[in-house]
């Protein structure tokens, strides 16, 4: 899956869409609020680094990817859930690259000054997620291709 941008989407999602978006949004908030008054700012700010609009996202892009098939006259099956299963992938991958950020900046503006603790830490991040990702599209290409880890890979090449 390529990495695009696509306007036009925007267009093509309705008003209640957006509306179930911001309501996951602000519960989450409204729920990291409350965890931070009972255990204090540190674990509350641990839960606003949950995304907040996931859950609703991946119900949306479930029902769209469905949708679309169906307008298309085939049959949808799966391919609604894999293809929110892909946006979890990269929310997964995204949330390991704040986690990183976050530690890096944890550690580093007690020691040096904020622009040296951030830059470091947006370079973390995305050193981080470009990691991640190329490791998923390695491990995904080695499974498209049957094999089950780089050894595989070693053992059927062919000999020279």
């Amino acid at each position: 899956m390529r990495i695009r941008v696509d306007l036009p989407v925007l267009r093509r999602t309705s008003w209640q869409e957006y509306t179930v978006r911001f309501l996951f949004g602000g519960a989450t908030t409204v729920l990291a609020g409350l965890v931070a008054r009972e255990w204090g700012p540190a674990v509350g700010g641990l839960f606003l680094a949950f995304p907040a609009i996931f859950p609703a996202g991946v119900t949306l892009i479930d029902k769209h990817e469905r949708q679309r098939k169906q307008q298309a006259g085939v049959n949808p099956g799966t391919r609604g859930r894999q293809a929110a299963a892909v946006d979890a992938a990269g929310a997964a991958i995204g949330s390991t690259g704040l986690l990183i950020f976050a530690l890096v900046v944890w550690q580093g503006l007690p020691r040096t000054n904020a622009v040296l603790a951030l830059a470091s830490a947006t370079t973390a991040w995305f050193a981080v997620s470009a990691g991640l990702l190329a490791v998923r599209h390695r491990a995904r290409r080695l499974w498209a291709a049957g094999l089950q880890n780089p050894d595989d890979a070693r053992r059927a090449a062919p000999k020279e």
